[in-house]
C-alpha cells in the first residue's frame, strides 16, 4: 500500500504565497505519477498539477503563472507553490498518486492523501 501525507496548508491573506508538500511512503518506490487536486466547498474535485517520473508536467492553463510544481521521485515527494493567492483558491488540497502514467483526472488515481485545508482571506 501507499500512504500520502500532505502538509503546508493554512490561512493566508489574498496576494500571499503558500507551499504545499506531499510525501509518499509505503510501497512508493514504483510510483509513476504524482498530482495535486483541490476541492472547494460545494464544488467537484479538480486537477491542479501533475508530474511523472519521466519528467512530464501538466498544469491547467488557468493556473499557469501562479502555480509551480517541484517533484522529486527519488524521495517520492511533490511540492506545490502557489503565488498571488486568490479567495477562489480556498479549498482542500489533495495529493494523489498512481503506479503508471495517468492524466489529471480524479477517477484515474488509486492513492489519495487526507487533504490539507487552504483558506485565503480577503
Amino acid at each position: 500500500q501507499v500512504q500520502l501525507v500532505e502538509s503546508g496548508g493554512g490561512s493566508v491573506p489574498a496576494g500571499g504565497s503558500l507551499r504545499l508538500s506531499c510525501e509518499a511512503s509505503g510501497m512508493a518506490r514504483d510510483l509513476y505519477t504524482l498530482a495535486w487536486f483541490r476541492q472547494a466547498p460545494g464544488k467537484e474535485r479538480e486537477g491542479v498539477a501533475l508530474a511523472t517520473r519521466d519528467g512530464r508536467q501538466t498544469l491547467p492553463e488557468s493556473l499557469r503563472g501562479r502555480f509551480a510544481l517541484s517533484p522529486d521521485f527519488r524521495k517520492n515527494t511533490l511540492s506545490l507553490e502557489i503565488y498571488r493567492l486568490l479567495p477562489e483558491d480556498t479549498a482542500i488540497y489533495y495529493c494523489a498518486a498512481s503506479d503508471w502514467y495517468v492524466r489529471l483526472n480524479v477517477a484515474d488515481f488509486k492513492y489519495w492523501g487526507q487533504g490539507t485545508q487552504v483558506t485565503v482571506s480577503t
